[in-house]
């Protein structure tokens, strides 16, 4: 059942939000050769409760990290660990806090040394940036779920990219994970798909790899990779549905 969520409920969810911006940019500068994923998760931690908030990821049932941090060919959920960053790396940071009772979900991929010597992968990470965006546009009252995941699947798949399938954004609220799923591809008629209203709230998420929609679980079973090992990234936000247009929380 999707919940939708009053103007109070989304003013705490922009506020939460934008904390939760401001412990990414102290994050980023982290995304550097030498540096482990636990040291940047140890430090997600240290600035959340710096902000207020708690770890949106550790309400999720045998998970103990603040973030996710796949690496290359890793898509989601990867466990922060000691290794070490490269330069060429590309590195999602998959992170989610909870303000006040309510959650917010973020993620970003960037290359470990700023650009990519490959220009290919710079591309593929511009496209699934663009798409992000172009997709938060579609959300608007009285339009449908469905036109949010046809933006989503043209984009990618026009640049000769490939959407997990599988993976999918989400409702987000008192729970980190919600109704309504927001499908990277178009999965039935759209006038058949939800009915976006006002107080929507949904983390839209661009999940995508550069060559293959098949994906595989690694030997921890909470990392997903893609099947043939070639590069993936996610960009998310989390997004409220207004009479003003779509709001990005994050």
């Amino acid at each position: 059942m999707v919940t939708l969520k009053t103007d109070k409920e989304i003013a705490i969810m922009a506020e939460g939000g934008r904390r939760l911006r401001l412990v990414v940019k102290d994050l980023v500068p982290l995304i550097k050769e030498g540096v482990t994923t636990k040291e940047i998760d140890d430090k997600a931690e240290e600035l959340i409760k710096k902000q207020g908030g708690k770890s949106s990821f550790k309400t999720v049932s045998g998970y103990k990290f603040s973030t996710c941090t796949p690496i290359n060919e890793q898509i989601v959920h990867t466990k922060p660990s000691g290794r070490v960053l490269k330069k060429g790396d590309a590195l999602t940071l998959d992170i989610g806090m909870l303000f006040q009772g309510w959650h917010t979900d973020y993620a970003i991929t960037r290359v470990v040394g700023g650009q990519s010597k490959d220009e290919k992968i710079n591309k593929f990470l511009k496209i699934g940036e663009e798409t992000l965006y172009l997709a938060i546009k579609k959300a608007k009252i009285g339009g449908r779920l469905g036109s949010i995941s046809e933006v989503i699947e043209r984009e990618i798949v026009d640049h000769g990219y490939f959407i997990i399938k599988e993976l999918t954004g989400h409702g987000i609220g008192r729970k980190l994970h919600e109704d309504p799923y927001v499908f990277g591809f178009v999965d039935r008629p759209i006038n058949k798909s939800t009915l976006i209203k006002k107080g929507l709230v949904i983390a839209i998420e661009i999940i995508y790899a550069m060559g293959t929609d098949v994906m595989v679980y690694e030997e921890d079973n909470w990392s997903i990779i893609t099947q043939d090992r070639s590069m993936s990234a996610c960009f998310e936000h989390t997004i409220a549905v207004t009479e003003q247009g779509p709001i990005i929380l994050t």
